[in-house]
């Protein structure tokens, strides 16, 4: 039997998706025997060059994690896709932009101000910016270009396959790893390596058949949360119920909130829109109906609305980045 020809790359990202990949252990030890890997210059020595010498359509399956920020990301991106029979969309930033999306808040200029002359921590006297380079022999560097917006990985060329998470949980890995050769067949019994159900139904919480209320938000540390009850019960916003099972609640389980990385449930068209509504549904102190200036006041204690509500999903949102 023929292995499985993968080929692998990271975009804009943290590099926890490629580590991710190594932690699952002893398994990543037996992929060899059914895995052919043709070019992963994160943990191998491969080039540009050895991406571009591949003939197109040659590879099985192409898993690209990291959003598009930059002109070479979404060219590589356009190179996989030619290369490749399916292209698997791995990690959060792929799937929807991720944290890097957050960066659409803000324009190109403004963001490059801030990171090389503003942050505090910042000592540029000579307002140095980054510039092309020239060594020996006339070599020279181009910077990328720096593309107005953060995509996911389905803006910029047609996904086949969805790995969610920051990073995927070992569990979505090993379904991963056992279901590349349906992936390369194209007929992978899921799109989405996810639960069709909300993570509120994996919580290993005391669950309430009660409607859930809570007078006052806080912020995670503003409080010391109760290990058995419910997160939005005690004020914190928690989005277990708008994000997709699967995770193995792992941040809930360390008293932590979800914050929607195994992205939005299948009826969802923008999910940061709908949860900020659910969770003004929930505030107040059991009134049949919220004056709009107590939803504002008890809303005012989310003090970074997009950074909550779209922490992962910004790029992929109805109004996604900042215009003009």
């Amino acid at each position: 039997m023929s292995r499985i020809r993968i080929i692998l790359n990271w975009g804009a990202s943290c590099g926890g998706c490629d580590v991710s990949i190594l932690d699952v252990g002893r398994a990543i030890l037996d992929l060899p025997e059914s895995v052919e890997i043709l070019y992963w210059p994160v943990a191998l020595d491969f080039k540009r060059q050895d991406l571009e010498n591949l003939p197109d359509g040659s590879v099985d399956v192409g898993i690209i994690n990291g959003a598009v920020r930059t002109a070479e990301q979404e060219e590589e991106a356009r190179i996989f896709r030619t290369k490749c029979k399916q292209i698997v969309a791995y990690g959060s930033c792929a799937c929807f932009g991720g944290i890097p999306g957050l960066a659409n808040q803000f324009t190109s200029e403004e963001l490059l101000q801030r990171a090389y002359f503003e942050a505090p921590s910042n000592v540029n006297e000579e307002g140095t910016m980054p510039q092309p380079v020239s060594g020996q022999e006339g070599f020279s560097l181009t910077l990328p270009e720096f593309l107005p917006e953060v995509r996911s990985l389905e803006q910029v060329v047609p996904v086949d396959c969805y790995v969610p998470g920051c990073p995927p949980s070992n569990s979505t890995i090993m379904e991963l790893l056992g279901a590349l050769g349906s992936i390369a067949a194209g007929n992978a019994a899921k799109k989405v390596l996810a639960s069709d159900k909300a993570l509120c139904y994996d919580c290993p919480r005391g669950k309430t058949k009660e409607a859930k209320k809570a007078a006052t938000l806080y912020r995670p540390h503003e409080i010391i949360a109760g290990s058995e009850h419910c997160l939005l019960e005690q004020g914190i916003v928690c989005l277990g119920f708008a994000t997709r099972g699967g995770c193995g609640a792992r941040c809930i389980n360390v008293n932590m909130p979800c914050r929607g990385c195994y992205g939005w449930l299948p009826a969802m068209s923008d999910p940061g829109a709908e949860a900020m509504s659910a969770i003004a549904s929930i505030t107040g102190e059991w009134e049949d109906y919220l004056q709009p200036p107590k939803i504002m006041e008890v809303l005012e204690a989310v003090k970074d609305a997009v950074g909550i509500f779209y922490p992962f999903s910004l790029p992929s949102a109805i109004i996604n980045r900042k215009r003009g």
